[in-house]
């Protein structure tokens, strides 16, 4: 049995992984946006299930929540990093108090609630952390730019945190869902359109998007649970789990377009370094 910390469970996938983790038997801790902090998954779980309040860019309350969870179910084996929410926007129209938020919740809320959960994986010498990153965070798109940047972050800094605690037995996986029939393209989206005429095809793609995608996206909730218990139970964890076909094809894409673009310039590349 293993017990769980999945951040943003109120819905979607946060939701989803939480519940598989109970139906299999396991101790689930997961925060949520309502102020009450009730969860279905409690009154349907109510010997292996916590809900607490908590927004994600709250950090000084992280070491509260858990020490809390610690207290009700002992250490923190896996912590699932999933709060978060999208912005879309031209990268030159978007303000400060539009991408600072953004930060503080998809990427900062993910480094400060594992430095609150380390020191407990640390004495026991085990756990294992997952970040939600997306395949943004792997290849940007247009008008996803600071949504893209905060996931690039997050990679970033998972593939460094991996390297420092992986010998002292904590494994960091870092997952690269594509489109799920979440509320991502929904309510868990921020859209600004351009006002600027050179934009305006972005623009009219921006204020299409949610419209278009919410609820058509080819990959189900209902299965993550199962792929990421998968993960945990590996002995051997990938650093990285893209999540879907199509994120498998936009992470193939990716690397290819990188290792093109290496070789057609790589004279130049070359050029920089003295012979010895």
């Amino acid at each position: 049995m293993k017990t769980w910390l999945i951040t943003g469970a109120d819905k979607g996938l946060g939701y989803e992984t939480a519940k598989t983790a109970l139906e299999r038997g396991d101790n689930v801790i997961v925060t949520v946006l309502n102020k009450d902090g009730r969860s279905a998954l409690v009154e349907r779980f109510p010997d292996h299930a916590r809900a607490y309040h908590l927004n994600a860019a709250d950090h000084a309350r992280f070491p509260e929540v858990v020490a809390q969870a610690e207290a009700d179910f002992g250490g923190i084996d896996v912590l699932v990093n999933n709060a978060g929410y999208g912005l879309t926007s031209v990268a030159e129209e978007t303000p400060p108090e539009k991408y600072r938020p953004l930060f503080e919740v998809n990427f900062f809320g993910t480094t400060e609630m594992i430095r609150a959960v380390l020191p407990g994986m640390r004495k026991r010498s085990s756990g294992h952390i997952l970040n939600f990153s997306s395949t943004a965070g792997f290849g940007a798109a247009p008008g996803f730019s600071f949504y893209s940047a905060a996931k690039f972050a997050v990679e970033g800094y998972s593939e460094s945190l991996a390297r420092e605690v992986g010998p002292l037995g904590i494994k960091v996986t870092i997952v690269e869902p594509g489109p799920f029939r979440s509320d991502f393209a929904g309510g868990s989206l921020d859209s600004k359109l351009s006002d600027i005429p050179d934009y305006k095809d972005l623009g009219d793609w921006i204020s299409s998007y949610s419209s278009s995608r919410h609820g058509t996206q080819p990959n189900d909730p209902a299965r993550i649970g199962p792929a990421l218990c998968r993960i945990v139970d590996a002995e051997d964890p990938p650093l990285r789990l893209p999540l879907g076909v199509d994120a498998l094809a936009h992470l193939r894409a990716e690397c290819a377009q990188v290792l093109e673009e290496i070789a057609k310039w790589e004279d130049v590349s070359r050029s920089t370094t003295v012979s010895v």
